[in-house]
């Protein structure tokens, strides 16, 4: 599937699930949304009927509370069927509100407890490189997620060991979970600390496919760094009352405001 077609159903599905499981954090998933069709759609190297295929990209969600769209991704990819996606968040379902690796063809971690993911993430592309395996390694972070002190560890790591095979994927849209990051704790100048650690640098816009698919379909071959892209998003993206809202990180979206929200990702009443 072309790359924006797949970013617009990440997003109707998005609103879908977390309407129907009353879940959290749809406006984290709009925001990663076109980051994620670019991986699964243009760049992730992969085999949905394969998912333990040696050679695959591995990727890691770490900002795990939107993992709605991570599943989305992998059922629009073929790993499992769309109609699964309907039972998010509800209980005895696999697909948990953070993202879960347990049953879940495609999910090569479970996440959730921020902070984790880039430091398993460096260790698989460490282990890559001992042992000469050609694959990348994707981490996808939240920009409230840098706050935390486990994530500069392994920077600090990756930068160390030179893993040119590990790519950070930063979804810097400004806001956390109750106010701006620049009032809850300032990263500025972000892209600065990252190249002071050791890093590769690109800055992009994070809603621009082909900006995206350039910076993120990196060679190891062709780099002594470790990539960090960091992306320049809007939370909400795609829903006008959604965008640039910190409401919408906990807000689930019922009654008028999810059929707004449908009716703005261009689904009809009769489809829903």
């Amino acid at each position: 599937m072309e790359s924006k077609a797949l970013a617009l159903n990440i997003r109707r599905h998005a609103v879908r699930m977390t309407h129907l499981g009353k879940s959290s954090h749809v406006g984290a998933v709009l925001s990663m949304a076109d980051i994620l069709a670019v991986l699964y759609g243009a760049v992730i190297k992969k085999r949905p009927e394969d998912p333990r295929w040696p050679e695959r990209d591995r990727f890691i969600l770490s900002k795990g509370h939107a993992g709605a769209g991570v599943y989305a991704a992998l059922a629009e990819s073929g790993y499992f069927s769309v109609s699964d996606l309907s039972t998010h968040y509800a209980n005895g379902s696999r697909l948990s509100g953070h993202v879960s690796h347990i049953g879940i063809p495609g999910v090569e971690l479970s996440t959730g407890s921020l902070g984790h993911g880039l430091s398993v993430g460096a260790g698989m592309a460490y282990v890559a490189k001992l042992d000469s395996q050609p694959h990348r390694v994707y981490v996808l972070l939240g920009d409230g997620e840098c706050d935390e002190g486990s994530i500069w560890e392994a920077v600090l790591f990756a930068a160390h060991h030179r893993l040119s095979n590990l790519i950070a994927v930063v979804d810097y849209n400004k806001l956390q979970s109750l106010a701006t990051v620049e009032e809850t704790l300032r990263l500025e100048p972000f892209a600065d600390k990252w190249s002071a650690f050791g890093w590769k640098v690109v800055e992009v816009e994070g809603h621009d496919h082909d900006a995206l698919a350039t910076a993120l379909d990196v060679d190891p071959a062709e780099n002594s760094q470790p990539v960090c892209v960091i992306a320049h998003t809007v939370k909400g993206k795609g829903v006008s009352f959604m965008e640039n809202s910190v409401l919408w990180h906990y807000r689930s979206p019922q009654g008028e405001e999810y059929e707004k929200a449908m009716m703005e990702l261009g689904i009809s009443k009769d489809e829903r």
